[in-house]
């Protein structure tokens, strides 16, 4: 059997608790855990106990993160079941997040893409893994 890593996406934000209602409220994800005054760094992770992926955010005492650089900096959420992806869509809704248009029209096709406080964005796709 091949052991799986575990991937830590990590980026930069100015406040935290912003971010908390997108990725928690509104994808359906858990705070895993929290840190403080870490060498000048505060932040969280999340995601869900058991999967091989989660999303750290920091902030710095002494930086300014800004907003994405781009609005084609993009986390996708594959929803191969259409079920399960217009669930995920409506749970975005019923947090108060709105689709924006994607930078590149194909996450369009068959997605959904959302904008976090950071200005970062996330494609919910209703798809499959192509690969």
């Amino acid at each position: 059997m091949i052991e799986v890593p575990t991937l830590r996406v990590a980026r930069p934000s100015d406040d935290l608790d912003a971010l908390l209602p997108f990725y928690v409220d509104g994808l359906g994800l858990d705070v895993l855990s929290r840190f403080h005054d870490h060498d000048g760094f505060d932040g969280i992770m999340i995601g869900r106990p058991g999967w091989p992926y989660h999303l750290e955010f920091t902030q710095s005492q002494a930086h300014v993160a800004g907003r994405a650089p781009t609005q084609d900096n993009l986390l996708v959420f594959y929803h191969p079941e259409t079920a399960v992806w217009e669930q995920a869509v409506q749970r975005m809704a019923d947090a108060g997040f709105q689709p924006v248009a994607s930078f590149n029209p194909y996450w369009d096709r068959a997605g959904c893409t959302f904008e976090d406080p950071d200005g970062y964005r996330v494609v919910l796709q209703n798809g499959a893994w192509p690969i």
